[in-house]
């Protein structure tokens, strides 16, 4: 049987489950890979060869049934298409991506254990994943594990990284945790870092660093006019 034949023969997504109707069990499932995904659409918005998908199947031919796939919280690849021609994945099949699997998925650690530190990890490093993201703050002592570990695949395992916020040097882009106010809370949330370890900023961001820093300068400004007798209120006429 020629490969072509088994491309051909191949289900398309169209005909495909787009995810396992698996509910997810608590908020940070949902948030916390949206907000990754809200800010790295902000980060790229110029590049056209990446795309991040959150709750999303993922089909391959690593495993034993090619219609059964693996549901990241939130996976990253690149060199594929950001929209594929004039429509939206329902699903991520790597055949349909020039074989081009992900580079980094990630799993959030829930109240029901769902073998992130086993059986999902053997799929991802079957399917030749790079970086596998397990974020665990409220169990990680039950599994006696850490709340955030990064793992890169090194010949066929994975081997757990040091440091935080890490760099993907692959990826061009880092990632760690981050205390953020969202919708007027605070809590913790996973976020994207650069090289120095600067944690990117989002645009509502930029927009207020950027309004306090005129508004900084606009109050020296005042107060060195002030310092030569005058009012900045009311100046003279020139």
């Amino acid at each position: 049987m020629t490969s072509a034949y088994i491309r051909q023969s191949l289900p398309s997504t169209a005909d495909l489950p787009c995810s396992d109707a698996t509910p997810a069990d608590n908020e940070d499932q949902n948030l916390l890979p949206n907000l990754l995904l809200m800010l790295l659409t902000h980060l790229w918005a110029e590049r056209m060869d990446w795309f991040l998908g959150v709750d999303m199947a993922v089909y391959h031919t690593t495993g034993l049934n090619l219609r059964v796939p693996v549901v990241p919280d939130a996976f990253l690849s690149l060199g594929v298409e950001r929209k594929k021609g004039d429509k939206y994945r329902r699903s991520y099949a790597v055949w349909e991506e020039q074989e081009i699997v992900p580079i980094l998925a990630i799993e959030m650690v829930s109240h029901k254990p769902g073998g992130e530190y086993n059986k999902k990890m053997d799929i991802y490093s079957n399917l030749g994943v790079l970086y596998y993201v397990v974020y665990n703050p409220e169990f990680w002592n039950r599994d006696q594990h850490q709340p955030f570990e990064v793992y890169k695949l090194e010949a066929g395992t994975y081997r757990l990284q040091i440091g935080e916020p890490f760099w993907m040097p692959e990826a061009a882009i880092g990632m760690g945790r981050y205390q953020a106010e969202v919708g007027g809370l605070t809590r913790e949330i996973l976020t994207w870092y650069d090289q120095r370890g600067n944690r990117h900023l989002s645009a509502e961001e930029k927009a207020r660093f950027q309004a306090e820093k005129e508004r900084q300068e606009r109050s020296r400004l005042e107060a060195f006019i002030r310092s030569q007798g005058f009012d900045p209120d009311n100046l003279p006429n020139p």
